[in-house]
Protein backbone atom coordinates (compact mmCIF):
# COMPACT_ATOMS: atom_id res chain seq x y z
CA UNK A 1 0.00 0.00 0.00
CA UNK A 2 1.82 3.64 -0.88
CA UNK A 3 1.92 6.25 1.64
CA UNK A 4 -0.12 8.89 1.96
CA UNK A 5 1.62 11.89 -0.25
CA UNK A 6 2.21 14.11 2.98
CA UNK A 7 3.56 11.34 5.22
CA UNK A 8 5.66 10.38 2.00
CA UNK A 9 6.75 13.30 1.45
CA UNK A 10 8.09 14.26 5.20
CA UNK A 11 9.97 11.29 5.36
CA UNK A 12 11.65 11.93 2.01
CA UNK A 13 12.89 15.10 3.95
CA UNK A 14 14.58 13.51 6.36
CA UNK A 15 17.73 13.94 6.76
CA UNK A 16 18.91 10.74 8.76
CA UNK A 17 17.16 7.91 8.40
CA UNK A 18 19.04 6.76 11.57
CA UNK A 19 17.29 9.66 13.42
CA UNK A 20 14.51 7.97 14.80
CA UNK A 21 16.44 5.34 17.22
CA UNK A 22 17.96 8.61 18.90
CA UNK A 23 14.59 8.36 21.07
CA UNK A 24 15.68 5.13 22.42
CA UNK A 25 18.77 6.99 24.46
CA UNK A 26 15.79 8.96 26.34
CA UNK A 27 13.78 5.96 27.55
CA UNK A 28 14.79 4.69 30.84
CA UNK A 29 14.93 0.83 31.32
CA UNK A 30 14.37 0.38 27.20
CA UNK A 31 17.25 -1.67 25.51
CA UNK A 32 16.88 -1.11 21.55
CA UNK A 33 18.89 -3.34 19.17
CA UNK A 34 19.07 -4.05 15.69
CA UNK A 35 20.62 -7.47 13.76
CA UNK A 36 21.33 -8.50 10.23
CA UNK A 37 19.52 -11.69 9.04
CA UNK A 38 22.96 -13.60 10.17
CA UNK A 39 22.43 -12.51 13.58
CA UNK A 40 25.11 -9.61 13.82
CA UNK A 41 24.54 -6.70 15.87
CA UNK A 42 24.17 -3.40 13.59
CA UNK A 43 23.10 -0.97 15.80
CA UNK A 44 22.03 -0.60 19.68
CA UNK A 45 21.01 2.22 22.56
CA UNK A 46 23.63 3.03 24.88
CA UNK A 47 21.74 1.08 27.51
CA UNK A 48 22.38 -1.75 25.72
CA UNK A 49 25.97 -1.48 24.72
CA UNK A 50 26.90 -0.47 28.45
CA UNK A 51 24.27 -3.83 30.12
CA UNK A 52 26.84 -5.87 28.04
CA UNK A 53 30.02 -4.12 29.51
CA UNK A 54 31.48 -2.47 26.18
CA UNK A 55 32.34 1.18 26.28
CA UNK A 56 30.71 2.28 22.91
CA UNK A 57 28.22 0.63 19.25
CA UNK A 58 31.37 -0.04 17.51
CA UNK A 59 32.27 -2.61 19.77
CA UNK A 60 28.94 -3.99 19.42
CA UNK A 61 28.60 -4.01 15.54
CA UNK A 62 29.12 -7.18 14.04
CA UNK A 63 28.88 -9.18 16.93
CA UNK A 64 26.87 -12.19 17.43
CA UNK A 65 24.72 -12.85 20.75
CA UNK A 66 27.04 -15.85 22.00
CA UNK A 67 29.69 -13.07 22.92
CA UNK A 68 27.61 -11.50 25.29
CA UNK A 69 25.30 -14.54 26.95
CA UNK A 70 25.59 -18.06 27.86
CA UNK A 71 25.31 -20.52 24.40
CA UNK A 72 21.67 -21.45 25.49
CA UNK A 73 20.54 -17.88 25.83
CA UNK A 74 21.89 -16.93 22.71
CA UNK A 75 20.50 -19.99 21.15
CA UNK A 76 17.34 -19.09 22.24
CA UNK A 77 17.62 -15.52 20.68
CA UNK A 78 18.44 -16.54 17.44
CA UNK A 79 15.44 -18.90 17.53
CA UNK A 80 13.05 -15.85 17.27
CA UNK A 81 14.82 -13.68 15.40
CA UNK A 82 14.49 -16.57 12.82
CA UNK A 83 10.88 -16.67 13.63
CA UNK A 84 10.48 -13.24 12.93
CA UNK A 85 12.52 -12.99 9.57
CA UNK A 86 11.10 -15.85 7.92
CA UNK A 87 7.67 -15.09 8.89
CA UNK A 88 7.91 -11.52 8.62
CA UNK A 89 5.67 -10.81 11.55
CA UNK A 90 6.03 -9.03 14.59
CA UNK A 91 6.94 -11.11 18.12
CA UNK A 92 5.23 -9.10 21.04
CA UNK A 93 6.47 -8.70 24.77
CA UNK A 94 7.42 -12.49 24.76
CA UNK A 95 8.98 -12.91 27.98
CA UNK A 96 12.80 -13.94 27.86
CA UNK A 97 15.94 -13.20 29.64
CA UNK A 98 18.22 -10.09 29.92
CA UNK A 99 21.14 -8.76 32.31
CA UNK A 100 19.66 -7.06 35.23
CA UNK A 101 21.57 -4.20 37.05
CA UNK A 102 23.91 -6.46 38.98
CA UNK A 103 24.66 -8.26 35.36
CA UNK A 104 22.31 -11.34 36.64
CA UNK A 105 20.05 -13.40 34.14
CA UNK A 106 16.21 -12.21 34.72
CA UNK A 107 13.06 -11.82 33.27
CA UNK A 108 12.36 -9.05 30.92
CA UNK A 109 9.97 -8.39 27.75
CA UNK A 110 11.15 -8.09 24.59
CA UNK A 111 9.24 -7.21 21.45
CA UNK A 112 10.87 -7.69 17.80
CA UNK A 113 10.03 -6.66 14.21
CA UNK A 114 11.06 -7.31 11.07
CA UNK A 115 13.47 -5.32 9.18
CA UNK A 116 12.87 -4.69 5.48
CA UNK A 117 14.88 -3.59 2.80
CA UNK A 118 13.24 -1.05 -0.09
CA UNK A 119 12.09 -3.75 -1.80
CA UNK A 120 10.24 -5.11 1.01
CA UNK A 121 12.64 -7.95 1.84
CA UNK A 122 13.46 -8.94 5.77
CA UNK A 123 17.00 -8.32 6.21
CA UNK A 124 17.18 -8.75 9.99
CA UNK A 125 15.28 -7.78 13.28
CA UNK A 126 15.03 -4.91 14.99
CA UNK A 127 13.47 -4.89 18.86
CA UNK A 128 13.23 -3.79 22.32
CA UNK A 129 13.74 -5.30 25.65
CA UNK A 130 12.26 -3.50 28.57
CA UNK A 131 10.87 -4.79 32.23
CA UNK A 132 6.99 -4.84 32.90
CA UNK A 133 6.17 -5.69 36.16
CA UNK A 134 2.35 -5.48 35.17
CA UNK A 135 2.49 -8.04 32.21
CA UNK A 136 5.17 -10.35 33.81
CA UNK A 137 2.53 -10.76 36.72
CA UNK A 138 0.03 -11.53 34.22
CA UNK A 139 2.16 -14.46 32.52
CA UNK A 140 2.37 -15.79 36.16
CA UNK A 141 6.68 -15.59 36.09
CA UNK A 142 6.41 -16.91 39.73
CA UNK A 143 5.94 -20.34 38.39
CA UNK A 144 7.74 -20.39 35.49
CA UNK A 145 10.55 -19.20 37.78
CA UNK A 146 10.39 -22.14 39.72
CA UNK A 147 10.66 -24.47 37.28
CA UNK A 148 13.28 -23.10 35.65
CA UNK A 149 15.21 -22.78 39.07
CA UNK A 150 14.44 -26.53 39.63
CA UNK A 151 15.77 -27.70 36.38
CA UNK A 152 19.16 -25.88 36.48
CA UNK A 153 19.21 -27.10 39.82
CA UNK A 154 18.61 -30.52 38.92
CA UNK A 155 20.82 -30.12 35.54
CA UNK A 156 23.03 -33.14 36.33
CA UNK A 157 20.12 -35.48 36.39
CA UNK A 158 17.12 -36.65 34.22
CA UNK A 159 13.96 -34.78 35.53
CA UNK A 160 10.46 -36.10 34.33
CA UNK A 161 7.97 -33.25 33.28
CA UNK A 162 5.92 -34.49 36.06
CA UNK A 163 8.69 -33.67 38.51
CA UNK A 164 9.13 -30.61 36.94
CA UNK A 165 5.31 -29.56 37.92
CA UNK A 166 5.39 -30.83 41.12
CA UNK A 167 8.53 -28.22 41.66
CA UNK A 168 6.54 -25.56 40.49
CA UNK A 169 3.39 -26.67 42.73
CA UNK A 170 1.11 -26.78 39.34
CA UNK A 171 -0.16 -29.71 37.00
CA UNK A 172 1.73 -31.22 34.21
CA UNK A 173 -0.47 -29.74 31.40
CA UNK A 174 -0.79 -26.02 33.25
CA UNK A 175 3.13 -25.79 33.48
CA UNK A 176 3.30 -26.73 29.61
CA UNK A 177 0.98 -23.64 28.89
CA UNK A 178 2.54 -21.51 30.83
CA UNK A 179 6.23 -22.53 29.63
CA UNK A 180 4.88 -22.36 26.37
CA UNK A 181 3.02 -18.74 26.74
CA UNK A 182 6.14 -17.21 28.22
CA UNK A 183 8.95 -19.11 26.89
CA UNK A 184 8.23 -20.81 23.69
CA UNK A 185 9.29 -23.95 25.23
CA UNK A 186 7.82 -27.47 26.65
CA UNK A 187 8.88 -28.58 29.95
CA UNK A 188 11.24 -30.86 28.11
CA UNK A 189 12.57 -28.52 26.47
CA UNK A 190 13.51 -26.58 29.21
CA UNK A 191 15.01 -29.39 31.12
CA UNK A 192 17.26 -30.93 28.28
CA UNK A 193 18.49 -27.02 27.73
CA UNK A 194 19.25 -26.40 31.02
CA UNK A 195 21.72 -30.02 31.11
CA UNK A 196 23.36 -28.42 27.72
CA UNK A 197 24.06 -24.93 29.04
CA UNK A 198 25.49 -26.45 32.52
CA UNK A 199 27.05 -28.89 30.32
CA UNK A 200 28.61 -26.36 28.12
CA UNK A 201 29.87 -24.10 30.94
CA UNK A 202 31.85 -26.82 32.33
CA UNK A 203 33.15 -27.46 28.66
CA UNK A 204 34.52 -23.68 28.84
CA UNK A 205 35.94 -23.53 32.26
CA UNK A 206 37.25 -26.64 32.97
CA UNK A 207 39.41 -29.65 31.38
CA UNK A 208 37.38 -32.69 31.96
CA UNK A 209 36.72 -34.91 29.02
CA UNK A 210 33.66 -34.70 27.36
CA UNK A 211 32.19 -38.08 28.24
CA UNK A 212 32.45 -37.45 31.67
CA UNK A 213 30.68 -34.13 31.26
CA UNK A 214 27.87 -35.97 29.32
CA UNK A 215 27.48 -38.76 32.03
CA UNK A 216 27.49 -36.03 34.91
CA UNK A 217 24.69 -34.14 33.43
CA UNK A 218 22.52 -36.85 32.35
CA UNK A 219 23.17 -38.13 29.71
CA UNK A 220 23.53 -42.32 28.54
CA UNK A 221 26.93 -41.63 26.32
CA UNK A 222 28.62 -38.88 24.05
CA UNK A 223 26.99 -39.64 21.50
CA UNK A 224 23.33 -38.53 22.60
CA UNK A 225 25.34 -35.66 24.50
CA UNK A 226 26.72 -35.38 20.64
CA UNK A 227 23.66 -35.52 19.24
CA UNK A 228 22.00 -33.10 21.52
CA UNK A 229 24.55 -30.38 22.36
CA UNK A 230 24.99 -29.81 18.56
CA UNK A 231 20.91 -29.63 18.00
CA UNK A 232 20.83 -26.61 20.62
CA UNK A 233 24.18 -24.51 19.87
CA UNK A 234 25.26 -25.43 16.16
CA UNK A 235 28.48 -26.79 17.75
CA UNK A 236 29.79 -30.72 18.71
CA UNK A 237 30.76 -30.71 22.23
CA UNK A 238 34.67 -30.80 20.52
CA UNK A 239 34.14 -27.66 18.58
CA UNK A 240 32.65 -25.81 21.56
CA UNK A 241 35.43 -26.47 23.63
CA UNK A 242 37.79 -25.51 21.36
CA UNK A 243 35.88 -22.06 20.48
CA UNK A 244 35.14 -21.20 24.32
CA UNK A 245 38.07 -22.40 26.30
CA UNK A 246 39.83 -19.85 28.42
Amino acid sequence: MPLPRLQAEFFAQIADPQGVRAIFEHMPGVFFFMKDDQGRHIAANSATYERFGIKNERELVGAMDEKFFPPEVAKAYREDDQKVIRSGRPLINRLEVWYDEQHNLNWFLCTKLPVLDKRGKVIGVMGITRRDEDRMRQHDVREVTAALQYARAHCHEVVTAAELARAAGVSERHLHRKLRAALGLSPYELLLRARVQSAAEALAKTSTPIIQIALDHGFCDQSAFTQQFRKRTGMTPKEFRTRHHG
